[in-house]
């Protein structure tokens, strides 16, 4: 147990007992919904509560009988892995009329179940908070009509209701993801990679419509995601005149060279005017105007289904988890909140709020004022609209800003998924601000060597979805060759470098810094973005890479758990990457239901092992009868993977054999993710715009010169916001012996891996809990 400390706060202080949790889930499926029901219902048996599976969502509950149901805590095991809702879900008239309402209200206090979490839209989220202000009448009611006692009455006298967003449009304002929109975005880039293929071939233009009746957000960052020509969002409608400039724009890239159009269209897009624009329409123009041969194809309820990804279903276990804390935490004076996500920071808001701001966004669609439904939506949102804007359109060369600036992009490290994306942004950036970019091949060995040549905006089409690195990367550090590498700056004019790499881009950058003071050509503005599956570098929460390759770790297990299922009583103990840092183990090991984690960070011994031994004996007991166990490559010099696997063979005789799975360079291959693709973008598209100004701040009498600490910088996200920090300041935050920060945001996650694989343990709960307000963003004033 952690030692308690008055600054922190632990959950076990929370009880649960005497407590009934209801759990449904309501509208249209979203993938990831089961592993939030399966958190909610073993959160809630953890914490001492009993917790109902409420099938068929409100249907269920206006009918109740057996759709009422006492889960337990093998009930939940193997959904996590499963798309949709295994306990149902429906649209419901009835629970939109008084006498449905009253009925539901019968059947919830029959079972005494006076907390309900609810997972839905924001249609599912506005009935549960009606029904919560209308709860002491319909008690009232019930009692009038002789259904329930006053003693029943008194004792369900309060409602509680937490919601968690399912929706895979992503539509609901005052979260930044909903549970299902990640995996509806890994659907959509499947087939846009696929399509591609296939266009490539027959020089084709393809048109493709994604959901989104009221919300653009698919479109849009799927767009952004695989670098399509042209996308038609709900909430920006085209300028007038807009058929025109597409074609234009179709043709152009063409002429350039390109094989293929991609052009993507929301469900719900319109043209200013209102009127509708739909796949056929953009097909007809295209052929009409152009000749081209042009396809289309509807995604349709392929978005809603498949697997979902490894971030749903940490999304959806981290705000399972959360809604439990804040159901035990509500009183009659809190309001019905929704656990959400910003940035990467999990967060109470009232329901309503959100409920309300949702709404605004419609309205303001509908009185035609576009920037404040955008500006509705939120950053996220914002961004990924700006973005897009600025990669996709190249301006005239007439009409760039011309800078006279040079600006070298690199990869150092091992190749991570993404880090293409990233240089195609910052080259296309780069050129829109009027930069000339050049592209160093193989990190700071190509760079010694000079292998450095100019990149132009035509040259990075198609980068976003390819894995690895094109430009080539290596681990090479540049203090041995200083004095090459000064001497290419020289002879290339280099006026400031963008380094994308792990923990050895890290390093490169510090070196650069402190040579500055003997070789004034590193005297320029230097950027690093952090591109490593390890997700092992200071300053950073996530880096580029790390996602994909949670992907890869979660497909894997999925595939092992189901080969263990088929035979019984297996455990299989898989070892993972990362070098001495435990992320990709234990987020993985969250993500694919692991009933261990061995990390680096968290010293175990002999007799935790032997803990995890009698524990999966147990397990075995049940109808689980399966394990999974992950340990990180070098967790422990001692404890090898072998070690394990013949102890837990040695101590399970009997009960269970074992496997054993190395996974090896199958965590660093493969096409990025749509996570990975759209934070590279984002972010390389942020260090270029900071380059530029640090290049204008920096350029007295006809040169560059650039030697202060904020003008080596690390770009990374931290809780909820992207920060520029320079390198010299992360050296007090960093294990240089270990390559990992000394303090890591994710190990908060570990208590959770440990509760939902039900074992006692001490969770930290201070970081969560206050009710917050829903930000609105005021438009600049100029």
């Amino acid at each position: 147990m952690a030692k308690r400390q008055d600054t922190k706060k632990f959950f076990e202080n929370l009880s649960g007992s005497g407590k009934s949790i209801g759990v449904l889930t309501s509208g249209g499926d979203a993938q990831g919904m089961n592993a939030a029901v399966r958190a909610v219902v073993r959160m809630g048996i953890y914490v001492g509560a009993k917790v109902y599976f409420i099938h068929e969502g409100y249907q269920g509950m206006v009918d109740g009988g057996e759709n009422i149901e006492e889960a337990s805590w093998e009930s939940v095991s193997s959904m996590l892995q499963v798309g949709g809702t295994v306990i149902g879900s429906a649209r419901c008239k009835e629970f939109r009329s008084h006498e449905g309402r009253l009925k539901a209200a019968h059947h919830l206090v029959q079972h005494g179940i006076t907390n309900l979490c609810v997972i839905g839209g924001d249609g599912s989220l506005t009935g549960a908070n009606l029904f919560r202000e209308e709860w002491s009448g319909l008690l009232e009611e019930l009692v009038q009509q002789g259904l329930i006692d006053q003693e029943a009455a008194q004792n369900n006298s309060e409602l509680h209701i937490v919601g968690m967003v399912g929706s895979i449009d992503n539509d609901f304002c005052g979260t930044d993801m909903t549970i299902g929109t990640d995996s509806a975005l890994h659907r959509i880039i499947e087939v846009v990679d696929a399509i591609m293929t296939t266009a490539q071939s027959h020089q084709r233009t393809f048109v493709l419509e994604v959901m989104g009746r009221h919300c653009g957000y698919l479109a849009l960052v799927s767009a952004l995601a695989c670098g399509a020509d042209w996308v038609l969002i709900p909430e920006m409608p085209p300028e007038d005149g807009w058929e025109e400039q597409m074609c234009q724009k179709l043709s152009e890239s063409r002429s350039r060279g390109s094989r293929l159009n991609i052009i993507i269209v929301a469900e719900g897009a319109t043209d200013r005017h209102g009127k509708a624009i739909t796949v056929d329409n953009v097909k007809d123009l295209v052929v009409r105007c152009l000749g081209f041969d042009t396809r289309v194809t509807i995604l349709g309820h392929v978005q809603r289904g498949g697997t979902p990804s490894a971030f749903d279903r940490i999304l959806a276990s981290r705000m399972g988890v959360e809604a439990v804390l804040a159901l035990l935490e509500a009183s009659a004076t809190t309001p019905a909140c929704v656990v959400s996500l910003c940035g990467n920071q999990a967060v109470r808001l009232p329901l309503m709020e959100c409920v309300q701001m949702t709404q605004d966004v419609q309205k303001a669609m509908d009185e035609k004022n576009f920037e404040e439904a955008v500006r509705l939506r939120g950053r996220s949102f914002e961004n990924n609209l700006n973005t897009y804007k600025l990669l996709s359109f190249r301006k005239a060369d007439s009409e760039l800003p011309h800078s006279s600036f040079n600006v070298a992009v690199l990869n150092v490290g091992a190749p991570a998924a993404g880090m293409n994306a990233a240089v195609r942004s910052a080259v296309r950036v780069g050129i829109s601000e009027g930069h000339k970019m050049f592209a160093v091949n193989d990190g700071f060995e190509g760079f010694y060597k000079g292998q450095i040549k100019e990149i132009k905006w035509g040259d990075v089409g198609g980068w976003t979805g390819q894995g690895g690195s094109i430009l080539g990367t290596k681990r090479t550090l540049p203090a041995k060759y200083l004095d090459k590498i000064a001497e290419q700056i020289r002879i290339h004019n280099i006026n400031a470098l963008l380094v994308i790499g792990g923990f050895e881009a890290f390093e490169c950058l510090l070196q650069l810094y402190e040579a500055r003071t003997s070789h004034e050509d590193f005297c320029i503005p230097m950027c690093m973005l952090p591109a490593t599956i390890s997700n092992n570098v200071p300053g950073t929460d996530l880096s580029i890479g790390a996602d994909t390759s949670l992907n890869a770790i979660v497909e894997t297990c999925d595939r092992i758990k189901q080969s263990a299922s088929g035979t019984k009583r297996r455990v299989f103990i898989i070892e993972t990457m990362g070098g001495y840092c435990g992320y990709l183990a234990s987020v993985g090991g969250l993500a694919a239901g692991a009933d261990a984690v061995y990390i680096y960070e968290e010293p175990f011994d002999i007799r935790d092992l032997q803990s995890n031994v009698e524990h999966l004996t147990e397990k075995m007991k049940t109808g689980i009868q399966r394990g999974l166990v992950l340990r990180n490559e070098n967790s422990n010099v001692n404890f090898t993977t072998d070690f394990i696997y013949q102890l837990y063979s040695e101590e399970g005789k009997g009960v269970f054999d074992c496997r054993k799975n190395v996974l090896g360079h199958m965590q660093q291959g493969g096409a990025p993710s749509p996570f990975d693709r759209n934070f590279g973008t984002k972010i390389s598209a942020k260090a270029i715009q900071w380059i530029s100004k640090k290049l204008k701040e920096s350029y007295k009498e006809g040169k560059v010169f650039a030697n202060t600490e904020d003008t080596a910088c690390l770009l990374g996200m931290r809780r909820r916001a992207l920060v520029f920090q320079p390198v010299v300041q992360l050296k007090e935050e960093t294990d240089f012996v270990h390559r990992i920060p000394k303090e890591q945001w994710w190990l908060k996650l570990r208590p959770l891996m440990k509760i939902l694989a039900k074992y006692k343990t001490s969770y930290d709960v201070s970081d969560s809990g206050q009710l917050e307000h829903v930000t609105r963003i005021r438009p600049k004033k100029d």
